[in-house]
């Protein structure tokens, strides 16, 4: 069974799982496509003895294989590219490119309100979101700048930027100039919204360079609490003493009081001494 890939990733890969398989911009048609170009009722697949072929359906923008115009019962091939007004989608065999599918998108972004609305596109590698027709997501939105905003994969996280567009970007009503995006996250983007669809990573927290970063100092020892220094005894002076000497001398002499009573004492025990002694000599 083959598969319609969009080349722009604008939504999932469609089965060709119909014997008859319409393709237009009117409502009614198995693939509906509401780009520019493209016819109300615009081609058909039929699937006959296993093969598919294609039919223009009578459009003025005529219908092409591999960049050449078919007209009715085209059989296509794998590895084919169609192409139908400015789109282009490409004829997938999963059974020949296995490792190919093996490795699809994960991430798809739908759109929940605006233009295109219900659409899911898959995120591949980098791509541009706005009104330019270089965008790999061209909406026609007038509240778009020409290029609004980048969707970018780093391993197998999704991170949105926003390049410098005049109406901003918001995820989750938070205006942001870039984020990183987790299933269930909502973007708008101008007038339209899309829904993040994809599986649960943790990813790294997003460093702001110029933020202040505050580092611990060290822990300083505490100063230990002097101990009290006993008092030394003061060692005497030997000029001071000798200075002292003479003084001491000039006290004593200034104040006589004391010195003269131990003379008057002498003096008496002298006379005394000397009083026994005549007294005694004429004893005999």
């Amino acid at each position: 069974m083959l598969r319609i890939h969009f080349a722009d990733n604008r939504q999932s890969p469609v089965w060709l799982a119909d014997e008859r398989f319409t393709l237009g911009s009117d409502r009614a048609n198995r693939l509906v496509i509401s780009d520019a170009g493209v016819a109300p009722f615009h081609a058909e697949l039929i699937l006959e003895n296993r093969f598919y072929y294609l039919t223009d359906l009578g459009t003025p923008g005529g219908t092409y294989v591999n960049d050449e115009k078919i007209g009715e019962r085209y059989q296509i091939r794998s590895g084919d590219r169609v192409r139908l007004g400015a789109l282009e989608l490409e004829i997938v065999d999963p059974a020949k490119v296995g490792a190919k599918v093996a490795a699809a998108p994960r991430w798809l972004l739908q759109v929940v309100k605006g233009e295109n609305q219900g659409h899911k596109y898959h995120i591949t590698g980098s791509m541009t979101f706005g009104r330019s027709v270089k965008c790999e997501l061209c909406f026609s939105d007038a509240e778009l700048s020409r290029r609004h905003a980048e969707f970018y994969l780093k391993g197998d996280v999704l991170e949105v930027k926003d390049l410098a567009s005049a109406n901003g970007l918001l995820v989750n009503r938070e205006k942001v100039t870039t984020a990183v995006l987790q299933p269930g996250d909502q973007i708008q983007l101008g007038n339209t919204t899309l829904l993040v669809i994809g599986p649960k990573v943790s990813a790294p927290e997003i460093v702001d360079e110029d933020a202040t970063v505050f580092v611990r100092a060290a822990d300083l020892p505490v100063p230990s609490q002097p101990k009290p220094a006993r008092p030394r005894p003061a060692t005497p002076n030997p000029l001071h003493a000798a200075a002292m000497a003479p003084a001491e001398a000039a006290a004593r002499t200034e104040n006589p009081g004391r010195s003269g009573s131990r003379l008057g004492w002498l003096l008496g025990a002298l006379a005394l001494a000397v009083v026994a002694g005549i007294v005694a000599q004429r004893l005999v």
